[in-house]
């Protein structure tokens, strides 16, 4: 299957948003020095430090100047780390917080006493500012890549099925910005003009540098990556970083290793070589405690806000269809352990026994029976699934613990008796409430991707993920993406 590549010559991206960057940093951090500045003291701009001679508006003057080389000095505009991931943000915070840390130290030595009033208004007003305005730059800078522009070219070098499974996985994330172009295949000397899957050109195969460097030529590429199954030797490997290194090409190193979380990868150097170790999280001890914790807490607070909610919602339903107000269905749960999930009704009373009819309309994909016209679904039940309120009742099974907030998409039996030796991991922790697959589109993936994002979510997971993985829910939940 071809991916359609759009090749778009734009090489003056990075230089057009590191300007960008500059004048929305000076901005803001000015903004919020003087802010401070004025609420503090007002307007008068002679303002002193209490018992010394120096003035606040030179103090202020300083600060600007100073956070804005910290911003640059903490690489914060690396063209690298623009539009995708948390390194962009996280060097922000750094820069911040270890200015306002000299700012202190500073102090403390030189015996200044530095209002602390202007220094806590000034750091999360300046801090906040960032963080939005780099957010707001990174939405429009998708836009771009969305449309193949703002994107550095990549040549990628490899095995044929290496490149081919590196370029779907690179055209999938746009907004990471990395355009394949082409793709070089050392060794392969016996094959088509173009990648089969990818479409991608191949544009040699010798194993030499020479060659090489001028397939990057041919393609002007900004950066190579190098996947696995590569055949070069580690000599040739060294010279083409040297070289690559004065034509100012990037080098990327793609290892084997997919669906793992930044945060689990350690790179260590011994003899000259930089080994990656993957580290793999564990739900035991303090790390369970503090999911079964939060997710307590969490229900607790959502059962008395969202009881008015359910109140209303149990009165709809049994106005608008006759049957029980909650619906409770079996489903596995940690451990392959059955547990009773409850929802409220949504469907006529004898939607089990009608599925037999309707599996010749099935709209999904693997395991799952999907429809989006199912004629079970009744008035209110349409309304309740388009945003989510049909699964309130589960925050009783996240307070009871057979449940949890986030977690994979609870299995019915019949799925687990079809799962493969694989799938079966995701019964490692308990499914939730919400997860990657709700904030991916629901009924909208295929079964393969279902899995792939519940076993991602079992060998990646973190508390920071579960509250970013809640957010991201509000919104998903309001956009109706794959509801019904």
């Amino acid at each position: 299957m071809k991916l359609g590549i759009q090749v778009t010559l734009d090489r003056g991206w990075r230089a057009s948003i590191s300007r960008r960057l500059r004048i929305v940093d000076a901005f803001v951090v000015t903004w919020a020095v003087t802010g401070a500045y004025i609420i503090r003291f007002g307007a008068e701009p002679g303002f002193l430090v209490a018992g010394q001679e120096t003035s606040y508006a030179w103090i202020s003057a300083t600060l600007v100047i100073t956070w804005w080389f910290m911003l640059g000095a903490w690489d914060s505009r690396e063209s690298r780390i623009l539009g995708a991931g948390p390194d962009e943000y996280k060097r922000v915070a750094a820069a911040s917080l270890w200015l306002f840390g000299l700012v202190a130290i500073f102090s403390y030595v030189f015996r200044l006493d530095t209002a602390r009033g202007y220094v806590g208004i000034a750091l999360p007003a300046g801090l906040l500012g960032l963080l939005a305005a780099r957010w707001l730059l990174r939405q429009h800078l998708n836009v771009h890549r969305q449309n193949g522009r703002s994107m550095s070219r990549l040549m990628l070098l490899g095995g044929p099925g290496a490149v081919a499974h590196l370029a779907s996985s690179l055209v999938r994330v746009k907004h990471a910005g990395y355009l394949p172009v082409a793709a070089y295949t050392p060794g392969v000397h016996d094959g088509p003009p173009f990648e089969a899957e990818s479409g991608l050109p191949i544009l040699g195969f010798k194993p030499e540098t020479t060659s090489i460097l001028e397939a990057i030529e041919r393609c002007s590429a900004d950066a190579v990556a190098i996947s696995a199954g590569v055949q070069l030797h580690p000599q040739i490997l060294r010279h083409l970083g040297w070289e690559l290194a004065a034509r100012n090409v990037g080098l990327i190193m793609a290892p084997a290793l997919t669906d793992i979380a930044g945060p689990r990868i350690h790179t260590q150097q011994v003899a000259g070589l930089p080994l990656i170790h993957v580290t793999t999280p564990t739900l035991e001890g303090g790390q369970r405690v503090a999911k079964r914790l939060f997710d307590v807490v969490v229900s607790g607070i959502l059962i008395i806000l969202a009881s008015p909610l359910m109140a209303l919602t149990a009165l709809i339903v049994k106005a608008d269809s006759r049957g029980p107000v909650l619906f409770r269905q079996e489903r596995v749960g940690k451990g392959g352990i059955p547990f009773g999930m409850l929802k409220f009704r949504s469907m006529v009373v004898d939607a089990e026994e009608r599925l037999a009819d309707l599996a010749h309309s099935n709209e999904g994909s693997g395991l799952l029976f999907k429809m989006k016209a199912d004629p079970r679904v009744t008035r209110a039940g349409r309304i309740l699934r388009r945003y989510s309120v049909d699964e309130l009742p589960q925050l009783f099974n996240i307070f009871g613990g057979s449940m949890s907030l986030v977690g994979p998409r609870p299995p019915l039996p019949r799925e687990v008796e079809a799962y493969e030796h694989d799938v079966r991991r995701r019964l490692l922790v308990k499914p939730g409430l919400t997860g990657l697959w709700q904030v991916s589109g629901r009924s909208n993936l295929s079964w393969q991707d279902s899995v792939r994002l519940d076993l991602y979510y079992v060998e990646n997971w973190s508390l920071a993920g579960d509250l970013l993985i809640m957010l991201r829910t509000v919104r998903a939940v309001f956009h109706s993406t794959g509801a019904y």
